[in-house]
């Protein structure tokens, strides 16, 4: 039931931003007189549609994807030479009419978050955005660099009083990298260097320290002894054997540690102090055999929810999609400098986990997926690959720095060679979404 929920909500989230994405290109298309055919929203044969005008509006069988054709949109096509056909425009044109389709998924992620943000804004209380360390992985990066639990992050690289997540921002794009970091620890100021190293299993870089911070119980697993002790998500964990709580790794740390003892957990719920005792399970899941007691430890966080008028919402719309550019800018050249592993990219079969996590906690997060979903596509639909608008764009600029076409010869071969390596990729994504769904060894 989940999958199909799941393959549900993709098909609306891919959806909306295919006919908005392709939406633009007819619509620039459609202003510089440009005969279309077909506005298809899928790909191979005919569903079902109608037809206004000369255009055919239509569903096809594959529903990934979708295209808008335009009359003599590729050299040799029989209608090249219509004085309507794509290819009889100027190039400036063209260049346009290639630009749309991104420009309007921008449009469309700055504009979701504008709309929310003027119902529904959350920000952090400062206390939470101030990193404090709570947990350090032994013989992790920050462990060799000598930082501890309770340090203060002041300044982390060219970042002064840094958040976390300018920290997490810039710590998963810089595996290889030495940064300086200055802590303050019982008042006196401490300089470090950490080394960051790359996570192999997500692909990102990993500093090996956590937040201090309250931790609640996020997914239980069914029938597993968390869930029969009576945990209930959004619990909020106090201790554990008498152990404070205060970063998402503690209680791991104390579960591993007992061997398959009883663990006593004491939480909060809906202000009153229970505890439990549960007896861990040693088990292999994504990872190595381990001691469980069946549920996602997560951060709780204190939010400040307000509504933000109409200037303010598009200020913060515009400044949030600005720096999820800068990431996806900072993974694509991690990728590249062999900083990041191709396995922090997503697929399908990820992408469609995320759209029914999100329907099902609501609208609000649907569309901010939605958002963070459609600035990718539109950044990585302008990369200069063949058969992407971006690859378009370049062929259109190499054509009006040499002022002449490249020859059909050239452009097909380009082509091809743009698609073969797109198949790759989308191949690579969805067994790397398999790899991370199904379990090691």
């Amino acid at each position: 039931m989940l999958v199909f929920q799941n393959v549900l909500w993709l098909l609306v989230l891919i959806g909306v931003m295919i006919i908005i994405h392709e939406a633009g290109h007819y619509w620039a298309a459609r202003y510089f007189d440009v005969r279309i055919e077909t506005f298809s929203f899928g790909f191979g044969p005919r569903l079902f549609g109608f037809r206004k005008g000369e255009t055919d509006f239509r569903f096809s069988a594959i529903l990934f994807g979708g295209y808008v054709k335009m009359t003599g949109e590729q050299p040799g096509d029989e209608n090249a030479d219509d004085p309507r056909s794509f290819l009889s425009k100027p190039r400036w044109q063209r260049l346009i009419i290639g630009f749309a389709g991104p420009f309007m998924n921008v449009v469309l992620a700055v504009g979701l978050l504008t709309g929310l943000f003027m119902v529904k804004y959350q920000k952090l209380a400062a206390g939470d955005e101030r990193p404090i360390v709570g947990y350090v992985i032994k013989d992790s990066a920050a462990a060799k660099a000598g930082i501890q639990p309770g340090d203060k992050i002041v300044r982390f690289d060219n970042i002064q009083n840094p958040t976390w997540e300018d920290v997490n921002l810039k710590e998963i794009a810089s595996a290889g990298r030495t940064f300086d970091v200055v802590v303050e620890r019982n008042g006196q100021l401490i300089e470090k260097k950490i080394s960051l190293v790359l996570d192999e299993r997500n692909g990102i870089g990993f500093a090996g320290w956590a937040p201090r911070a309250e931790v609640q119980v996020g997914t239980l697993s069914s029938g597993m002894p968390a869930q029969k002790a009576g945990l209930q998500k959004g619990d909020l964990l106090l201790t554990a054997n008498g152990q404070t709580i205060q970063s998402m790794y503690t209680l791991q740390d104390i579960i591993q540690s007992t061997n398959g003892k009883p663990v006593t957990i004491e939480y909060e719920r809906n202000g009153k102090r229970s505890s439990v005792t549960v007896t861990p399970v040693f088990s292999k899941g994504d990872g190595p055999a381990r001691w469980i007691i069946g549920f996602l430890p997560e951060r709780r966080l204190n939010l400040i929810t307000m509504r933000l008028s109409l200037p303010a919402a598009f200020s913060e719309s515009v400044r949030q999609n600005v720096k999820g550019a800068e990431l996806i800018f900072k993974f694509l050249a991690g990728i590249i400098e062999r900083r990041m592993s191709p396995k922090s990219l997503e697929g399908p079969i990820r992408i469609a986990q995320l759209s029914g996590e999100a329907a099902r906690e609501g609208p609000s997060s649907f569309f901010l997926l939605m958002s963070m979903v459609s600035l990718n596509l539109a950044i990585f639909n302008l990369l200069p690959i063949p058969i992407l608008d971006g690859g378009v764009i370049v062929l259109l600029l190499i054509e009006m720095l040499i002022r002449r076409d490249l020859s059909l010869q050239v452009k097909e071969t380009v082509f091809k060679l743009g698609f073969v390596f797109l198949m790759v990729v989308v191949a690579f994504v969805i067994y790397n979404d398999l790899s991370k769904i199904l379990p090691a060894g």
